[in-house]
């Protein structure tokens, strides 16, 4: 394979023989359901996963978490199978099953040894296209979101987290949490839920994505079948459902500061600026400064804080993308009394790399730690199953390995810097929880604290 290879909606077959010896293959059925595989030699297992690009932020006001609610429904039963059919189903094949909510899509997946994949893609067809919303497991459902809010907001860092999202994209969508609030899924009815599910559940929404042990055109055999069998009609022509508009929305920063007081024995403390959108070219740019900043032990935030001065236990960066926007952040949990110091030497170590650019000898660690990360990743058919649903959802492009590490060979200490200075000029955020105020971050940017 030689460079990335585009994914039209358009094209119904596509065939790509990419690094490592793996197939992948893509189906667009004239009823809009898209499917890509990855055969990969010497699997002996698949993951299977069941997209849709919906998530938190497409929610209406009166419905925030609802995308998260329906997703925990589709597990209690369909016309044709119990909540209980469904767990045997995997639970005696010795399989894993599971779903996951995120901003701006849901998955529903398993992974299973390849003589099992024919029956966990009927199982997740039916769960996924005739799933019944039974109103009494609404509301039993209700109490189990209820307590698993609960459950995060018990967890500090959890709400940290929360809080510097809130606080980077202010009323950006992106801002919301994903599992909407106590208020959101109290008021929430099913009816709204209901009309969640008919919207965004269709042939032209659903993306299918397997990797591992997998022969294309039976899976699209066995896929059309139990669409069918769960009640869709994959007759009516339609063309998939357009990806998300790629264009960068600009962000305004929601607040500088968001502390919360918590009698707690450590503060967990984020640093955040807006970051790149998905597709931003400058991404593997922004994954060597990441690795650089704080992408492991040897990283310039773990030497700093931990190594040499032991500040913290765990302190390091990360970098989140969307189809339209990111955020770039940095964490550290520290000591309430070195909170303020603590933040001060994290936002000083992103400036410097702003100011001063990396070495020689970074930006060869950094490339080596990307290339093996990389590739013992794609050794898990979870990794490459996702790979291919974010290829489809967002991108719109695949990448196999060879061109991942291409693009990361070609990333220069001038272009890591260049990025570092644009990210750290951009409005700064402070998300902590502990026994701290919001005065103790007074002035890290020059700013007063609030009234």
């Amino acid at each position: 394979m030689n460079g990335a290879v585009q994914l039209p909606l358009d094209l119904p077959d596509l065939r790509i023989e990419a690094s490592g010896g793996s197939l992948v293959r893509r189906t667009v059925l004239p009823s809009g359901v898209r499917i890509l595989t990855e055969q990969v030699p010497g699997s002996q297992s698949a993951t299977v996963g069941f997209w849709v690009a919906v998530g938190s932020r497409d929610e209406e006001p009166v419905t925030y978490g609802s995308t998260h609610f329906l997703e925990h429904l589709l597990f209690k039963g369909t016309s044709a199978r119990s909540a209980l059919d469904i767990a045997v189903s995997f639970d005696e094949v010795g399989g894993e099953h599971n779903a996951l909510t995120a901003k701006e899509h849901t998955c529903y997946y398993a992974k299973v040894r390849d003589r099992d994949l024919d029956m966990a893609v009927r199982v997740l067809a039916d769960m996924f296209a005739s799933s019944l919303l039974d109103p009494e497991d609404f509301e039993s459902e209700r109490g189990v979101i209820l307590e698993e809010l609960a459950m995060a907001d018990d967890d500090p860092a959890d709400v940290a987290g929360e809080r510097l999202f809130e606080a980077v994209f202010g009323d950006h969508p992106l801002g919301r949490p994903i599992g909407g609030s106590p208020a959101s899924i109290g008021a929430v009815t099913r009816d709204a839920v209901w009309q969640h599910y008919r919207a965004n559940y269709g042939p032209r929404d659903l993306v299918i994505t397997v990797a591992g042990s997998v022969e294309h055109d039976a899976l699209v055999a066995v896929a059309t079948d139990a669409l069918r069998a769960a009640g869709w009609n994959l007759n009516e022509p339609a063309a998939p459902v357009a990806r998300r508009d790629p264009s960068v929305d600009l962000i305004e920063r929601g607040a500088a500061r968001a502390v919360v007081e918590r009698p707690l024995e450590q503060v967990n403390l984020y640093l955040g600026v807006a970051g790149l959108a998905a597709a931003d070219g400058r991404r593997p740019a922004l994954t060597v400064l990441n690795s650089v900043l704080g992408g492991g032990m040897s990283s310039r935030l773990f030497q700093e804080v931990r190594e040499r001065r032991g500040l913290a236990y765990s302190v390091y960066s990360f970098a989140s993308s969307y189809s339209d926007a990111g955020v770039m952040g940095l964490y550290a949990g520290c000591s309430p009394r070195r909170a303020a110091d603590v933040a001060e030497l994290m936002l000083a170590e992103f400036r410097r790399v702003a100011e001063s650019g990396i070495e020689d000898h970074e930006l060869f660690r950094a490339r080596g730690q990307l290339a093996g990360a990389s590739a013992l990743a794609l050794e898990d058919s979870d990794t490459r199953m996702n790979r291919l649903g974010r290829s489809e959802l967002t991108l719109g492009e695949f990448a196999d390995l060879d061109e991942t590490l291409r693009r990361i060979d070609g990333v220069t200490a001038d272009a890591v810097r260049e990025l570092a200075a644009e990210l750290s000029a951009r409005p700064l955020s402070v998300a902590a929880v502990g026994p701290i105020t919001d005065a103790d971050f007074a002035g890290l940017e020059g700013e007063p604290a609030a009234a």
